[in-house]
Formats: C-alpha cells, sequence, structure tokens
C-alpha cells in the first residue's frame, strides 16, 4: 500500500520525533507511506498575511506534484499544513478563474483531485483495526486529547470530526488502553505561530491547556500537531512562569503513544527529543509476544 506524504518544514526540522514516529508507525502496519519529491513549503503560518496568492501557489504547487506522482491520497501530518492544502484545494475547486491564475503562476497541471488526510484519519483509516493484533504494552494512563485550532477548523471546509467537543482521537486512544478525560480545552488556541514572537502569550494560553489537563487529572497530553507540541513542550519555562509552579506533565504525538503501545522503542519514536522527559508508569500489563505476531487471514484464489 503506498501513500503520499507530504511532512511540511516542522517534520523535516524542530519536530524530527513527529516524523520519525509517523513513518515507525507505518513500517509497523506494512504501509509505504512515499514521501513528495522536490516539495516546498505550505506558507502556513506567514504566506496569508503577504500575499493571496502566495497562500494558495505554495500549497498548489505541493498538490500538483502529488498528483503527478500519482498519489491518489496524501497523508500530512502537520495541522496547519493541512488546514492550509485542504483549504487552498477547496478555494481553488470552488472557483475555476483562480485556479487557472494559480496553475499559470506555478507553471504546473493542477486538477485537485489527491484526498488530503491528516494524521488522525490515516490511523483511523488503516491502523486502528489493526491495532489489536499488533498490541504489546497497553498504554493505560489518562490522557488529555487536545486537537488544537487547526485540526477540525474551518469544518464547512474540512468536515472532519465536531468543531467544538471532537472525538476521533479519543477512540484511538482508547483502542490502545489509554483513558481520555472529559476537559474544556480540546481546541481552544495554544499560541500558534507565537512561538517565537511571543512567548509570553504562549506561555499564558498554553498554561492555561496544561493547568487544565493537569486539574482534571490528566498524566499526558496527546497531540497531533507539531506547532502545538513545540509550544506545550519547548515553551514549558514559559508556561511555568504564568502558572507560577513547576508542571513536568509529558507531551506525546498520538503517534508516539500508538508505538509504545505496539512495543517500538523510545528511540525510534524519537521520546529523546523532548524538553519536558517523558516519564510513564509501569502498566504490569504486557500482552505476549504470540499475541503482536499474529497476522490477518491472507485470502486465496480458488
Amino acid at each position: 500500500m503506498k501513500i503520499g506524504l507530504y511532512p511540511g518544514c516542522s517534520l523535516k526540522g524542530s519536530s524530527r520525533e513527529y516524523n520519525e514516529s509517523v513513518v515507525a508507525i507505518a513500517k509497523a502496519f506494512n504501509i509505504d507511506l512515499v514521501e513528495v519529491q522536490d516539495w516546498n513549503c505550505c506558507g502556513a503560518t506567514a504566506a496569508h498575511n503577504l500575499s493571496k496568492e502566495l497562500s494558495l501557489a505554495l500549497p498548489a504547487r505541493i498538490l500538483a506534484l502529488a498528483e503527478k506522482e500519482g498519489f491518489e491520497e496524501l497523508l500530512v501530518p502537520c495541522a496547519a499544513c493541512y488546514s492550509r492544502l485542504s483549504v487552498t484545494q477547496h478555494e481553488l475547486n470552488e472557483d475555476q478563474n483562480l485556479k487557472n491564475k494559480i496553475i499559470d503562476i506555478i507553471g504546473m497541471d493542477y486538477k485537485g483531485t489527491t484526498k488530503i488526510i491528516n494524521v488522525i484519519q490515516f490511523i483511523d483509516k488503516y491502523i486502528t483495526d489493526q491495532i489489536e493484533y499488533k498490541m504489546f504494552r497497553p498504554f493505560r494512563h489518562d490522557v488529555a486529547c487536545y486537537y488544537g485550532c487547526l485540526m477540525v477548523r474551518p469544518h464547512d471546509i474540512l468536515k472532519f470530526d465536531r468543531p467544538e467537543d471532537p472525538q476521533s482521537m479519543d477512540k484511538v486512544m482508547r483502542k490502545i488502553g489509554a483513558n481520555p478525560i472529559d476537559w474544556a480545552f480540546k481546541t481552544e488556541c495554544c499560541g500558534a505561530g507565537f512561538s517565537v514572537s511571543r512567548t509570553d502569550i504562549v506561555g499564558k494560553l498554553s498554561g492555561k491547556l496544561i493547568e487544565d489537563a493537569s486539574d482534571r487529572g490528566a498524566e499526558l497530553i496527546i497531540v497531533a500537531c507539531p506547532m502545538c507540541h513545540s509550544n506545550l513542550d519547548m515553551r514549558r519555562a514559559e508556561i511555568e512562569k504564568y502558572l507560577k509552579k513547576k508542571n513536568k506533565m509529558p507531551v506525546l504525538y498520538i503517534t508516539q503513544a500508538i508505538g509504545l503501545a505496539i512495543g517500538l522503542d523510545e528511540k525510534t519514536l524519537g521520546l529523546q527529543r523532548h524538553f519536558v522527559p517523558v516519564v510513564l508508569k509501569e502498566t504490569g500489563d504486557d500482552y505476549k509476544a504470540e499475541k503482536k505476531e499474529v497476522t490477518q487471514p491472507v485470502e486465496t484464489e480458488e
């Protein structure tokens, strides 16, 4: 099974561990992710402030490259990239004149036929039903599933999950043995692109997230966005300054949690790259190795 992969800038730089864990679990489930060749930045945090045409041309070129390589589906793990590519595809499909203009700018054919999927959709479609056959150690932790601003918005375009109380990540976490808590900050902003320019804003917004998750008994925060992870993990000093107290709650990507549940080692999943050390409790509830090796029946021709 071959699926296109657009890693984007973050997964090749500040969020290498996310890319490592995405690729690792795909390999564990015999899914061939093929990176789009010659991809460019999608302009997620800045292009729309500079030029409408630029904000559409950058994602359109990526989609055109995916079409050229014959990908029917394109996995976009970064929530910001997923939003920009999806919104661009929608706008160009709705306006033929605009599409023609962008095609002229990028100098490539573009039809808008590649299906864009985020990491949760990818997991739900290709992995969730197979998890029990790979399970090694149930992930028995109380977790706060944090979707952030862009995974489910704008809902009219993305049409993914519920915009105020999404459940798709929670369902996946239950599948691997976790207990997702009910909390009020699932889709609140973490500070997003202010991570460098206004760390005080990030400290305040992310601090409220951390505090609510802690107050409700979460042991970990689970994310599916490199920007959210960066703000919640790397900016912990600013968060603790706002909270006026220490907080060492780890933040994991959903792909890392799945990887741990199916027995992948911490280095393969990039856990050593986190600023807040990932210390997990021992559950004492391991599956036997033979359970992990169970395979699906193979259909044969008569």
